[in-house]
């Protein structure tokens, strides 16, 4: 299975941070937040990883290079002319290089514990597979809901911005900039999205504040 990390974002709720370094570069107990992703994706077995970018998107690649450090192929779709693309668009664009199977998705400004699932199946005539996780501070109401194993779209649960996809969620999706909620929204009503609740260490590195915080906490933990 590929992986795809979203890494395109401006981090506007990050400046002055961002304005000079693209938010999955910010440090997290001293190493860039996309590394821990990238080390976490390696020793879970996933080997090619494509990473989106867009907003001082060149740093990224002088960065991480091919992922040959890290025991992976980078390969990098490059948004940077669009000004981004939102996270459908950027997968839209990205589909050449994700292939004809399921494919990993991961927002790069998240910092989880989860455990990348290298060997995850999709259901016969599912499009997708949500992981979700209890709401956080920032997002009480929650983004969607579990019935069984179905995730159906009623508010109890964060969407943690790990997902599960078939190429065939995008079909028929014009080139350009288009966001992923409405995509999903649509499969849900159709019964053709599964999920689970995920409890363990999961951050939105949304803001400076949380960055600061979460670097207080590994400080801490040392």
């Amino acid at each position: 299975m590929k992986c795809m990390i979203l890494a395109a974002g401006l981090g506007s709720r990050m400046r002055p941070l961002t304005d000079v370094t693209p938010k999955p570069l910010l440090k997290v107990g001293g190493i860039p937040l996309i590394v821990w992703h990238i080390e976490r994706l390696g020793h879970n077995d996933f080997r090619e990883i494509i990473i989106n970018i867009a907003h001082l998107g060149y740093q990224i690649p002088q960065t991480l290079g091919d992922g040959s450090e890290w025991g992976v192929k980078i390969s990098y779709s490059d948004e940077q002319e669009e000004g981004g693309l939102e996270s459908a668009g950027g997968i839209i664009k990205a589909l050449p290089l994700l292939g004809d199977e399921t494919f990993l998705v991961v927002n790069g400004d998240i910092f989880t514990s989860y455990e990348f699932q290298y060997h995850r199946k999709l259901a016969d005539g599912i499009l997708a597979h949500l992981i979700l996780v209890p709401n956080p501070e920032h997002n009480p109401d929650g983004d969607f809901a579990l019935e069984g194993h179905k995730v159906v779209d009623k508010r109890a649960y964060t969407f943690s911005g790990i997902g599960y996809y078939s190429p065939k969620l995008f079909e028929g999706v014009s080139y350009g900039k288009s966001a992923l909620p409405p995509l999903l929204r649509k499969a849900m009503k159709e019964g053709k999205v599964t999920g689970e609740l995920y409890e363990g260490e999961w951050l939105d590195i949304g803001t400076p504040k949380r960055l600061e915080l979460l670097n207080a906490q590994l400080l801490n933990s040392y």
